[in-house]
Order: structure tokens, then C-alpha cells, then sequence
């Protein structure tokens, strides 16, 4: 079995899921101001909301996201380093030489949770059916 590539691809998946989160929020605000009405889909809010809800929980649980353990297991199985943390801690410092503690990240998972369920009021999504109505 080829771990590293199992390591590599959960690596990738996990990138976007931060990608999906990230700039997810910010089309929904943008398509808000500029009357998208693809960022009103149900299934997509509930799915982005989902999402950050996820993060938010785990960080505060105190957990470490699934898919971090499932890479770690990787790299160590491809006898390679695993990282301590998580994904993102890891690849914030790593990218930007920003080492905070644990906390700081579940108060901005949390602050960016609030901001995706400002968004859910402010930008509401509709249902197939309010459309034709």
C-alpha cells in the first residue's frame, strides 16, 4: 500500500476542505452584495454551515480533525515525520511563522462559525420551492 500517497491525498482533501469553508463565506457575502442567486442554495448553506459547525465543535472538544489523525497514520506508516497539532496550526506556522496556542485557533474557528451564521440570516438561502412561488 502506498501510504504516502494516502498521506498526500488526505493532505490535498483536507486542503480544500479549508478552501470550501474559507472562500465559501466569502462568495456567499459577495454574491449577497451582488445578487448571486447560486450562494442562496439550500444545499450548499447547509453543507457550509455543516462544515464550519464541524470545526467548531472539535476545537471546542479539544479534539484533533479526523482527517489530521488519518494523515498522521499515513506519514508515519510511509516512515515519514508526522506533524503535532493540527492541519491548519501546523501549515500556519509553517507558512506564515505564526505559533499561537490551541485556544486561539478555537476562538477563530468560533468567531468564523459566527460570521458563517450571520451570513445564513443576513444572505438566506431558499429552497427550490421559493423559487417558484
Amino acid at each position: 500500500m502506498n501510504y504516502q500517497l494516502i498521506a498526500e491525498t488526505v493532505m490535498v482533501s483536507h486542503f480544500l476542505f479549508v478552501l470550501f469553508v474559507v472562500f465559501g463565506l466569502l462568495l456567499i457575502v459577495a454574491g449577497g452584495i451582488r445578487r448571486w442567486r447560486w450562494v442562496r442554495n439550500k444545499a450548499f448553506r447547509i453543507v457550509h454551515l455543516g462544515a464550519i459547525l464541524i470545526v467548531v465543535l472539535q476545537s471546542w472538544l479539544g479534539m484533533v480533525c479526523p482527517l489530521t489523525h488519518i494523515e498522521n497514520w499515513a506519514r508515519n506508516a510511509a516512515g515519514e515525520q508526522p506533524y503535532d497539532g493540527g492541519f491548519i496550526a501546523h501549515w500556519v506556522e509553517r507558512l506564515l511563522y505564526f505559533d499561537a496556542p490551541g485556544w486561539v485557533f478555537g476562538v477563530a474557528y468560533t468567531l468564523f462559525g459566527a460570521a458563517v451564521v450571520a451570513a445564513w440570516f443576513m444572505v438566506p438561502p431558499k429552497s427550490r420551492r421559493a423559487k417558484k412561488d
